[in-house]
């Protein structure tokens, strides 16, 4: 029992877990913002603005590095999952969601064109980022390390 309490109540475990809840609450108000529709299914999805992804990992490099310190083994590792998950989100994972945009389009094409019936399966195309919204994402991670560093911890 001592462990999940020292686990719930791990500083970094915590300013990760808020600077996603800070980005996945944005992103739902972002996408009713341009969208004009409330979509909560965002809360919990990948792709859009701001990263997610980038915010967690961002946050909890920069929480090592105010702890720590820059030169310390923590923020190294912290520090370089923050650029390998950054990097994945603009680039792997973004053209992942463009081809599953265009896999849609040419089965539903295909679908009526054909008397073949297809599996109705739709393939996920909100899964990467734009490098904007993975810079939005690194500057929320950074701004609520500082905050949860300097305010709560």
């Amino acid at each position: 029992m001592e462990y999940i309490i020292d686990f719930l109540t791990n500083k970094f475990f915590i300013t990760a877990l808020s600077a996603w809840a800070v980005a996945q609450v944005l992103k739902v108000m972002i996408h009713a913002f341009v969208t004009k529709t409330w979509d909560f299914s965002r809360l919990f999805g990948d792709g859009g603005m701001p990263s997610g992804h980038s915010a967690t990992v961002s946050s909890l490099a920069v929480m090592s590095a105010l702890t720590y310190g820059f030169g310390s083994f923590e923020f190294a590792i912290s520090g370089l999952l923050a650029v390998i998950v950054c990097h994945d989100a603009m680039g792997v994972r973004l053209e992942a969601g463009k081809h599953a945009k265009l896999l849609n389009i040419l089965v539903d094409s295909f679908e009526s064109f054909s008397k073949n019936e297809l599996p109705e399966v739709a393939l996920k195309e909100f899964v990467g980022h734009t490098p904007l919204q993975v810079i939005t994402g690194i500057i929320l991670g950074v701004l609520c390390a500082c905050a949860m560093h300097f305010w709560i911890f």
